[in-house]
């Protein structure tokens, strides 16, 4: 059965039991949900296609929760106008439904799954994103996307646990070649297809977080076996290529977090190793080498309504010899640690109704960067709205934010949530 049948059929079991719990007199339901306008554009040069626009478009969103015990059922879908593409359309952003029994629960559907202690910097979490929302200047809810799955939560009391089961592979969504100026070590090759891990029960993915209070610290440990969720580059001949396939190597992740308070502010601490299971002798070029990543962060409350935080993060390559051996020329070489440094900064103002937000990247091993200033006003407790900038540069024409160089944009958001 193909993928998309499997999915048509796992929602449609879901929609049914959507309407039988919500439909007995004893549930409990509640309707919300916003009207947004999102637009973003240029300020530095058009789109490789000639467009002025990142992002244009008027979006509904509506949230529906029912409730009868042991049972909740929720649902978040979106239907929208995209200006740029000229057209409508609508999305299950979330469905699901929950089972809750004593010392276990169960949530079966498309669910947000985040893990780890990292302002927008992510080990644990190894669940997909939309980094082409966060670069178009979205809500930052738009950051994270669901996966169809199954998540079981145990209680025992010494500890929680959380096992989580996807059978439908989802990777990460990057930035259009359209809409954005990006890096391609192979610009003349034009014959491309994306090859995802097809739906089988050996290829589903796993992950298991084990978490408990230690001495007032939030403690952690992660277990992932599933997928990169960037796709690399696998071309037909390595010497003349014509056509590539973009697929997605097999990975397992082993990880902790640590988070706590610590001189009036909050400690946060997370690692993991990143294991390539296709290539651990780091020797194949088309295969990324395992790493250990890891990061260190910092956020405290200086004066009232303004608050710092600091993030360090490093990715450490292992058998970095290999891999500069066998780089196929005109790929540009990783450094063996690369570095990222985070900053941000909060103040609210006006009995908090204003908010003035800066959020950068700076990387101390490729020289680039991203800032992101943002002002939001809420005028009423159901109608605000946001301007902000993203801005990209330094570093080389193929690091993460250098490649992004002419892609600066001003983003405007309006939202009514009701």
């Amino acid at each position: 059965m193909a993928k998309q049948s499997i999915r048509q059929l796992f929602f449609f079991i879901l929609f049914l039991l959507s309407v039988l719990l919500p439909s007995s007199a004893a549930a409990d339901i509640s309707i919300h949900g916003f009207l947004l306008g999102n637009y973003s554009f240029n300020v530095k040069s058009s789109n490789p296609d000639g467009g002025d626009f990142k992002w244009a478009e008027e979006r509904l969103q509506i949230k529906i929760e029912a409730s009868q015990e042991p049972f909740r059922f929720f649902i978040k879908a979106d239907g929208f106008i995209d200006h740029i593409n000229k057209k409508g359309d609508a999305e299950l952003r979330e469905g699901y439904i929950d089972y809750v029994a004593g010392v276990w629960d169960l949530r079966v559907g498309r669910q947000v799954i985040t893990w780890g202690v990292g302002d927008m910097l992510f080990i644990n979490d190894v669940f997909p994103k939309d980094y082409e929302a966060f670069f178009s200047g979205r809500p930052m809810e738009y950051l994270k996307k669901g996966v169809d799955g199954l998540k079981v939560g145990v209680y025992p009391g010494f500890a929680s646990f959380e096992l989580v089961a996807v059978p439908f592979f989802e990777p990460n969504r990057f930035p259009d070649s359209k809409r954005f100026w990006m890096f391609d070590p192979m610009p003349g090759i034009t014959e491309r297809e994306e090859q995802e891990p097809s739906t089988r029960l050996d290829n589903t993915e796993f992950a298991l977080r084990a978490y408990r209070d230690i001495a007032g610290f939030d403690a952690s440990l992660y277990y992932y076996r599933g997928y990169f969720r960037q796709p690399w580059m696998l071309p037909d001949d390595p010497m003349m290529p014509t056509r590539l396939t973009l697929y997605y190597p097999k990975l397992s992740v082993y990880g902790a977090s640590l988070q706590g308070r610590l001189l009036d502010g909050i400690m946060s601490l997370e690692a993991g190793y990143y294991d390539s299971r296709q290539d651990r002798n780091g020797t194949d070029p088309m295969v990324p080498n395992s790493q250990t990543r890891f990061l260190t962060g910092y956020q405290r409350q200086l004066w009232e309504d303004f608050t710092v935080g600091l993030q360090y993060y490093g990715e450490y390559m292992h058998d970095y010899t290999g891999y500069t051996q066998t780089l196929p020329s005109g790929f540009p070489a990783t450094k063996r640690l690369y570095q990222l440094v985070s900053l941000r900064l909060t103040q609210f103002l006006m009995h908090q109704t204003m908010r003035l937000s800066f959020f950068s990247f700076w990387s101390p091993s490729d020289g680039d960067y991203l800032i992101n200033p943002e002002v939001k006003y809420n005028f009423t407790d159901h109608l605000w709205s946001a301007i902000g900038a993203n801005i990209f540069g330094g570093g080389e024409r193929w690091n993460q934010f250098g490649q992004l160089d002419k892609n600066d944009n001003v983003y405007i958001q309006m939202r009514y949530e009701f």
